[in-house]
């Protein structure tokens, strides 16, 4: 399924594009896999913006963001960073897991959230405003941040937040379906084991399984692994090394899915 195939869970798709046409920025909130990314890039193809994504980590830099001088051939230039060529295109800038990044290495784009819309390059001395056609998206997963790292009120208050979910598990199968090919009757039972996990992850304490996994788990299934091996490698594993919770999670899969050998 490409970008453009995108499926609305509420009003996210308005909003955003409103959103864009007041020259706000946007922070998008849900757990991981539910659709974020997709739908930044839905919304660079709809509003014909190209996206410029940027990958949230510890080490980022405000340099890795706006540029610095390097030296090319003994000489020593300038060199743009993503951020600062997101704003020069008019692009799309989106910063993924934005809590991820150390907060001083975010205050370079308080001047960009607010009334100014201007970048500032203190090495370079240079000022870039922003044409109306860029606009700043983070998101993160608030469900599951570290109580080390979360962002700071006054920073999410630049923002206009959208909550983002999973699809309803009719819709969420269709997803699965359209994505890999497999029947709607195993499609439906993936969802249903990851709606099951999902409703119990209070008492497993991890992060649910996504979407994405179960695209995984039945491309697997697709390509003639059985259901309960391809749950395993695709969305049980990567929850938990805990053998106690693995076989908790074991027996919820079981009871979803097929067995090895069942007929489909």
């Amino acid at each position: 399924m490409a970008a453009h195939d995108y499926q609305a869970i509420g009003s996210e798709v308005t909003l955003f594009e409103h959103a864009f046409s007041r020259r706000l920025p946007v922070m998008l909130t849900g757990p991981t896999g539910c659709g974020k990314t997709r739908l930044v890039e839905h919304m660079g193809a709809r509003l014909g913006r190209p996206v410029v994504t940027i990958s949230c980590h510890d080490d980022l830099t405000s340099a890795d963001l706006v540029g610095r001088f390097v030296v090319l051939g003994g000489d020593v230039v300038w060199t743009d960073g993503p951020l600062t060529r997101a704003v020069k295109d008019g692009a799309i800038c989106y910063l993924d897991e934005v809590v991820e990044a150390r907060h001083d290495s975010l205050a370079v784009l308080h001047s960009l959230t607010d009334h100014r819309r201007t970048l500032y390059l203190d090495r370079s001395g240079e000022v870039v405003e922003a044409p109306d056609t860029f606009m700043l998206v983070c998101s993160y997963n608030p469900a599951y941040r570290s109580s080390l790292k979360d962002l700071k009120p006054s920073f999410r208050q630049r923002f206009v937040t959208l909550p983002m979910s999973y699809l309803p598990p009719d819709r969420e199968a269709e997803v699965v379906v359209a994505e890999s090919g497999v029947a709607a009757e195993v499609a439906s039972r993936l969802v249903r084991c990851a709606t099951t996990i999902r409703t119990a992850e209070s008492v497993f304490h991890f992060e649910p399984p996504s979407t994405r996994t179960l695209v995984t788990a039945a491309q697997l299934i697709a390509a003639g692994t059985d259901e309960m091996a391809a749950a395993e490698a695709s969305i049980l594993a990567p929850l938990s090394t805990d053998g106690a919770v693995s076989d908790g999670l074991r027996e919820v899969a079981a009871a979803c899915l097929l067995p090895a050998g069942a007929p489909a």
